[in-house]
């Protein structure tokens, strides 16, 4: 049994075949899947998304990259769709200072206004942090008495210490399955599992055997054989104690 931590399952790019995407997953092994999201314009088809299936569960927010679409009321909105749809978690949240022309200031504002509102609700919060590892984690210590996942983590072993530290996870993804990522695969090969998520982040970041291809939540399976061959052991411990590390931070049913 095999939890993706972050599937982008409401994305155009499933709409052709969404169904069959969630029951390809649940055959390959995926049975629960957390959906994050972008901004509040796609909430309600994130809502509708993860209603196809009793093991996807969706996640509310507004990812930094999505900053042209926020407005200043999204953040009181947010806090109305998390008191009524009672969403497993607050994001995805973060900040991304790869791409370029995107506001930092704005960028703060939205990231520490859900990382408040998550601390209020008792949820866990989906970070995105590209370029952005130190200011998220100042972020999340300013904030004090959150919990959650930093996804597609690519920092230092220092960086991820820190995180473990403030109680937070990491997701691990296709990444982690290019061979030249050696400080990525060595970080997987030598963390402390309690600490370790599995992720697809599809559509995106397919792993090196589907380059080039949509990435969807059936080959979560390629990421965990990948760590678990990089960590001596069999695909079956990192399976349980992933997904255990999922069930126990999201608050999913056994």
């Amino acid at each position: 049994m095999l939890v993706d931590t972050h599937c982008h399952l409401d994305a155009d790019e499933f709409a052709p075949d969404r169904a069959v995407v969630v029951a390809r997953a649940r055959a390959a092994g995926v049975v629960v899947q957390v959906l994050p999201a972008t901004h509040a314009d796609e909430w309600p088809a994130l809502r509708e998304a993860a209603a196809l299936d009793r093991g996807l569960h969706a996640a509310y927010g507004l990812h930094p990259t999505f900053l042209r679409h926020h407005r200043g009321p999204h953040l009181a909105l947010l806090e109305e769709w998390i008191e009524r749809e009672r969403p497993v978690a607050v994001g995805e949240c973060g900040l991304d200072f790869f791409v370029e022309g995107l506001d930092a200031d704005a960028q703060s504002r939205f990231f520490e206004g859900q990382l408040a509102i998550a601390r209020d609700a008792g949820l866990p919060v989906i970070v995105h942090a590209r370029r952005a590892v130190d200011q998220v984690t100042a972020a999340i210590r300013r904030a004090g008495g959150v919990r959650g996942v930093v996804h597609s983590f690519s920092g230092s072993r220092q960086q991820a210490e820190t995180l473990w530290d403030l109680g937070f996870m990491l997701g691990l993804g296709g990444p982690v399955t290019y061979e030249r990522a050696n400080r990525l695969r060595t970080l997987a090969a030598t963390m402390p599992l309690d600490f370790l998520l599995l992720e697809t982040d599809a559509p995106d970041q397919p792993d090196a055997g589907h380059r080039g291809q949509r990435n969807e939540p059936a080959r979560l399976r390629v990421v965990c054989d990948t760590i678990a061959a990089l960590r001596g052991m069999a695909p079956e411990g990192v399976a349980a104690a992933t997904t255990a590390n999922a069930r126990r931070l999201f608050g999913l049913p056994g």
